[in-house]
């Protein structure tokens, strides 16, 4: 039987703009299944707070209104937790949080809403964004919707969940060391990290390091690319940020829509792609990839191949990567405010990556940034002569609720990096990358990573289109759906 979750969000908004549904109607049909599949013991738990009659308001506005050319007019999504919402609690994860309400609300949360989308309430997040698994000791873990024994992965755990069962048609996520890749590819996603700089709001400029951006995590590849321009268009922001990256313009020229999207819908064009199977973190860890995501990665090459791309392998020289990688995120997680007694409200790993960052000199984080901008220009003069670089997202399938080590914080650390050791360096490098569900194992999905030149998202786009024209991932679905 035919429900309005069955479409995409680019068709959503097709049938907006023409009347054949209205935003009310598309915000009950999904505030429905998000009470009926999401909350009590049983539940998903991809979201921590639902705005039901806010989100009915601003629908009964937006009518009232009439319909509008703004780019997610009156689509659904939600905030993930660690952005903040004006009169909505903010929790990140964090018991240290709890009963915190902001006055005002994060640049992205504006910008999305500039754009015309209904927000339906705050997604889940593991303690401040900080591991790559969504459980966190303020609720209950949020569950895969392929199998609820496991985790969706993280930090954006509970966006990913949450579109994946169709609780929402897409959603923003952020990633500062693969917080949308590895979700994304736990639950069968296209999640996208842009470049840094490409997304004004979520830039990645201001951030230690220039890790963590704000990218789209959505079921097709075109529903990514919708969700991307809205994004990074000026018309969708109150203040576009001085350092940001100019979107591509439509190969039409002006007036002709949305480059991103262009991208996904055309897929065209023929590459030079590298294939990649190890990872830095190979110098520091016996880093082992599971026969599953070797398979999607040869499964990928092959499609590859038959398109008309051009293959060739490549690799990254040994190097102090992992050390001042795990410099710099003790050190970003150091002005987490927690003082005294309430060091003792943070999760073990949490109040870990806190002291070890207080503890650490001005000479120790010097060395690590110099490091790390050593290491950026190294990968990006290595992977020059190719138009991407073909990864497995994550070096595992989705762990079981509970498997991270919550007593060991060394141990947990290093169980993050064993899961998803190809993410975390492209965030240093800067460089955008999308993670694609190109095959099923075992009843799970399995996604692979493929990261692009400086500022080229629709180079990713496009080969991501026309790999899902050929795979059909879109046709895949977890049982609530």
């Amino acid at each position: 039987m035919f429900e309005l979750h069955h479409l995409s969000a680019h068709e959503q908004y097709d049938w907006l703009r023409r009347g054949e549904v209205s935003p009310l109607e598309l915000v009950d049909h999904y505030l429905e299944r998000i009470g009926r599949l999401d909350g009590g013991p049983d539940g998903l738990g991809s979201f921590v707070t639902v705005t039901a009659d806010a989100a009915r308001a601003r629908a009964r506005a937006l009518t009232d209104g009439g319909r509008s050319t703004a780019p997610l007019w009156a689509l659904p999504l939600a905030d993930k937790d660690l952005y903040d919402r004006a009169g909505v609690p903010t929790w990140s994860g964090s018991r240290l949080s709890l009963g915190r309400v902001p006055s005002s609300s994060s640049g992205i949360v504006e910008a999305l809403d500039a754009a015309g989308a209904i927000s339906l309430g705050k997604t889940a997040t593991p303690e401040f964004g900080l591991t790559s698994y969504t459980e966190s000791l303020v609720g209950p873990p949020t569950r895969n919707p392929w199998n609820p024994s496991l985790n969706p992965g993280g930090s954006s755990g509970g966006a990913a969940a949450a579109v994946a069962a169709g609780l929402i048609p897409f959603a923003p996520g952020s990633d500062g060391g693969g917080s949308i890749r590895i979700p994304a590819s736990a639950t069968g996603l296209v999640g996208l990290k842009p470049s840094r700089g490409r997304v004004p709001s979520q830039s990645g400029i201001t951030s230690l390091g220039g890790l963590a951006v704000g990218g789209p995590l959505a079921r097709t590849v075109a529903d990514a690319g919708m969700l991307l321009d809205a994004m990074v268009s000026p018309d969708s922001l109150p203040a576009r940020h001085p350092y940001a990256l100019r979107a591509p313009e439509h190969p039409d020229g002006p007036g002709f829509g949305s480059a991103y999207l262009g991208s996904a819908l055309r897929g065209e064009g023929r590459y030079e792609i590298g294939v990649m199977t190890t990872s830095p973190w190979d110098d520091v860890y016996d880093v082992t990839i599971d026969p599953s995501a070797r398979d999607a990665l040869q499964l990928t090459v092959d499609h590859l191949a038959a398109i008309g791309h051009g293959l060739d392998e490549t690799s990254l020289p040994p190097s102090d990567y992992g050390t001042h990688f795990r410099t710099l995120w003790q050190a970003g997680a150091a002005s987490i405010p927690a003082e005294g007694a309430d060091l003792d409200l943070l999760e073990p790993i949490t109040r870990w990556l806190v002291l070890q960052g207080r503890s650490l000199g001005a000479r120790d984080l010097a060395g690590a940034l110099a490091g790390l901008t050593a290491f950026e220009r190294m990968v990006i003069a290595r992977f020059d002569r190719f138009d991407a670089v073909l990864t497995p997202t994550n070096a595992l399938p989705p762990r079981p609720n509970g498997w991270y080590d919550a007593v060991d914080a060394e141990r947990n650390f290093e169980q993050q990096c064993l899961y998803a050791p190809f993410t975390s360096f492209v965030n240093v490098a800067g460089l955008p990358a999308i993670s694609l569900p190109v095959h099923e194992a075992d009843g799970l999905p399995v996604g692979v990573q493929l990261i692009g030149r400086p500022g080229r998202e629709d180079v990713l786009l496009a080969i991501g289109a026309q790999l899902e024209r050929r795979i059909k991932w879109h046709r895949r679905h977890p049982p609530q759906w």
